[in-house]
This record gives structure tokens, C-alpha cells and sequence, in this order.
């Protein structure tokens, strides 16, 4: 893919998830007690959620996984080809986050960052997103795997 190309925003299709996961690997997103596959079909099959996919040269150069719980949007798995940083591509998704999460109603879009990973969250406050003064609780329903 060359260095220039546009994005085709498009939502993924079950066929691309081979390389959305691929491309959530590359990124360094997946975490071993997450199946990212199992991610990937409950976003592309659920009533509220989808996988939004960029392409650059038809090649699938971004992704971000959007969903709506009924009180706000959220965002997940966003990732652009490691050598497309830089050309605005994370922008362009985030874009498409909220227009998806506008036409379902949603007043707000939130996410979240990793402990550490402060090139994130450099890039989410340079695109106008703050830091929530919130800390997140979570208890494992089920094993990795099943």
C-alpha cells in the first residue's frame, strides 16, 4: 500500500476477519485472555455493533469495532496499519465511530486506553478527546476460549 492512498470506509464483512485480526495483532491490541475472533463475530453479529473497515488500494488498512449500549457509543479495536500512521487514517476512523454512534442516537463516545500506552492517548487528545476522571471495574464471566 503506498503512503498516499485514500480510505474506502465500508463495515467489515465476516470474510475480512482473518485480517482485521491480523491487523489488531500487528497493532499490538490483542490481550491473551481475549479471543479476538470471538470479539470480531459478536461486533458483526450483534443488534448494536460493528466492525468499521477502512481500505486503502482494496487492502484493509484500518479497522475500529463500534457499538451502542443503549446509554452511550463505544469504541474498540481501533488500528491502522503500522506504516499508514501518520496520514490521518486513526482520524478518519474515530470520524466514522461517531457518525455511526450520531445515527443511533448516542450522545456520547467513549473509550478506553491501556495503562502506559501513551501514544494513544496522545493521538485521542490531539483529535479532541479527554481523559474521563473515571476508573473501570470488570469481573471475568467466562474462560479464554469458550
Amino acid at each position: 500500500m503506498s503512503a498516499g492512498s485514500a480510505l474506502v470506509l465500508a463495515n467489515l464483512s465476516l470474510a475480512d476477519v482473518d485480517a482485521a485480526v491480523a491487523l489488531w495483532r500487528a497493532c499490538g491490541l490483542t490481550r491473551p485472555w481475549n479471543d479476538p475472533y470471538a470479539d470480531a463475530r459478536r461486533a458483526l453479529e450483534g443488534p448494536a455493533s460493528t466492525i468499521l473497515a477502512g481500505r486503502a488500494e482494496g487492502r484493509l488498512a484500518a479497522t475500529a469495532m463500534v457499538g451502542a449500549d443503549g446509554h452511550r457509543a463505544w469504541v474498540y479495536y481501533l488500528a491502522v496499519t503500522p506504516e499508514l500512521r501518520g496520514l490521518g487514517h486513526g482520524a478518519v476512523m474515530m470520524q466514522a465511530a461517531e457518525a455511526w454512534a450520531r445515527a443511533r442516537g448516542m450522545p456520547k463516545l467513549e473509550l478506553m486506553v491501556r495503562d502506559g500506552n501513551a501514544d494513544a492517548g496522545g493521538f485521542y487528545e490531539a483529535i479532541g478527546y479527554e481523559r474521563e476522571p473515571v476508573s473501570v471495574y470488570s469481573r471475568r464471566l467466562s474462560s479464554p476460549g469458550t
